[in-house]
């Protein structure tokens, strides 16, 4: 029965990394809750908080506490990951939740201890007494036990899996499950296809900025059609200057890259400092210099229309 008991046990067992995250939701429900609590009083004079804002803190905390933990045995992020606490000295199987002592001991640990730490921060803050200065030692003395316990626990937590506070350790309660959890078998299938095509489209995303389109496309359409007929759709094109070899439209601002072809100059700048490797997508020529169509081959090739 002992070996079975702990089969159950450890089949059941939170793992740490839910604990942990139980543990970081509910701190970010409580910035949450205290923002939006601010926000409330942001047309209010400045200041207005500061004064009573421990004990403003510890009420919106110690509400939460009430039907969070002392309602329903378990925190918000705890609720969640379907965590809840159970009372650590009972040795039967069977759920038994924390006694209302320990919820009460819980309250007091956890909202009674932020708020004495912040209340006595505030009251030593601008005190220079002598008495208050011996004070104030020995609750810094009293915070670094506290921080070295804490540092204890966590450490023997992440060997245990029990216990991920010292405050549940000291309280005797710990998280299972609310519902039994079944042991389930995951197929990597989908998931190893999915891992491969996002390393496929990344690679793709690497290897696109590093292909030039216009060369390869310069050759795609110098294998693709005919050279006669290219070469001499090319030279009528050259000869007649009325298409821009980029956008085929009348060219603006005619200029030559050096080869027969004309280009608007806005086309063959914008493409020639995007590129600086541009080529002619008609002949493949590369640029060597950005040149304005001379005005007399200009002012002919408008008189011919």
């Amino acid at each position: 029965m002992t070996g079975k008991e702990e089969n159950m046990q450890s089949a059941n067992r939170v793992l740490r990394i839910s604990q942990l995250d139980a543990l970081e939701l509910d701190k970010a429900l409580e910035q949450l809750v205290w923002s939006q609590f601010t926000q409330c009083f942001h047309g209010f004079k400045p200041g207005l908080l500061a004064r009573f804002e421990p004990e403003v803190k510890a009420f919106l905390w110690l509400f939460l506490w009430r039907f969070t933990i002392y309602s329903k045995n378990a925190t918000v992020g705890q609720s969640v990951l379907n965590i809840q606490y159970k009372n650590d000295s009972s040795l039967n199987l069977i759920y038994q939740p924390p006694s209302k002592t320990q919820k009460l001991w819980y309250a007091v640990c956890t909202i009674g201890g932020k708020w004495l730490e912040e209340r006595c921060y505030d009251l030593f803050r601008n005190r220079h007494l002598a008495s208050f200065g011996k004070a104030k030692q020995f609750m810094n003395f009293l915070v670094g036990l506290l921080k070295l316990g804490e540092l204890i626990n966590f450490l023997i937590f992440l060997q245990k899996g029990k216990f991920a506070t010292l405050t549940e350790r000291l309280l005797g309660i710990h998280s299972v499950f609310c519902k039994p959890q079944n042991m389930r078998e995951v197929g990597f299938e989908y998931m190893n296809r999915e891992l491969l095509w996002h390393g496929f489209a990344e690679f793709l995303i690497f290897l696109l900025p590093l292909i030039n389109i216009q060369k390869l496309k310069a050759k795609l359409s110098s294998w693709c059609i005919p050279l006669t007929g290219a070469a001499g759709h090319d030279s009528t094109l050259g000869s007649s200057g009325k298409e821009c070899a980029l956008c085929g439209e009348w060219p603006t601002m005619p200029h030559t890259i050096g080869c027969e072809h004309v280009f608007c100059y806005y086309c063959v700048k914008s493409s020639f400092l995007f590129d600086i490797y541009f080529t002619c997508p008609k002949c493949g020529t590369e640029v060597h210099s950005v040149q304005p169509l001379k005005s007399g081959i200009e002012m002919s090739e408008v008189n011919a229309l």
